[in-house]
């Protein structure tokens, strides 16, 4: 799980963050697609064959899929420089307000990310003071400690209701 390329982790960061909410909008996939084609980080990666991989995945392994992600991301973070870092919450960001509707599921959700990461809040709202508006409500403070993080993880996992997502076709 640990050998992840940074290709797939940014990916898998954008669906799972597209999935969180339980709905896969057509907006959201544009936005990945587009993302993918204009990144040269997603050069040697077939989208289409990886974003099948992450539905049958998520539809096999529901809330598992997520927090076998969280998971593998807390281990990753160590290895991710600051850019790579703010790579991962920009498209975190991007895919969340990508059907602009941004519900309080998925602002918890990115910040159980966000507290995966190295980077600190002040170096994030540097880096995307003027880019994301709204920075500040996606960094507000409600986690404070590891067990609060993991109680917040939880939290989320018990009361996400992820469906059996369909195929996505781009």
């Amino acid at each position: 799980m640990n050998t992840m390329t940074f290709d797939k982790l940014l990916l898998q960061t954008a669906f799972i963050c597209m999935a969180c909410d339980g709905e896969i909008a057509p907006e959201e996939i544009a936005l990945i697609k587009s993302i993918c084609e204009k990144e040269p980080v997603f050069q040697n990666m077939d989208f289409n064959v990886e974003i099948e991989k992450f539905v049958t995945d998520i539809n096999a392994g529901g809330k598992k899929f997520i927090s076998d992600f969280l998971k593998m991301l807390e281990q990753k973070a160590v290895d991710l420089s600051e850019q790579e870092q703010f790579s991962l919450i920009d498209i975190a960001i991007k895919v969340i307000k990508a059907d602009n509707k941004i519900e309080y599921s998925e602002i918890k959700f990115f910040k159980t990310i966000r507290y995966r990461l190295k980077v600190s809040d002040d170096a994030i709202i540097t880096h995307f003071f003027a880019t994301v508006e709204d920075i500040e409500w996606f960094l507000g403070e409600d986690i404070h400690t590891e067990t609060t993080l993991d109680k917040i993880t939880q939290q989320y996992l018990d009361l996400a209701d992820l469906p059996k997502f369909e195929e996505i076709k781009v």
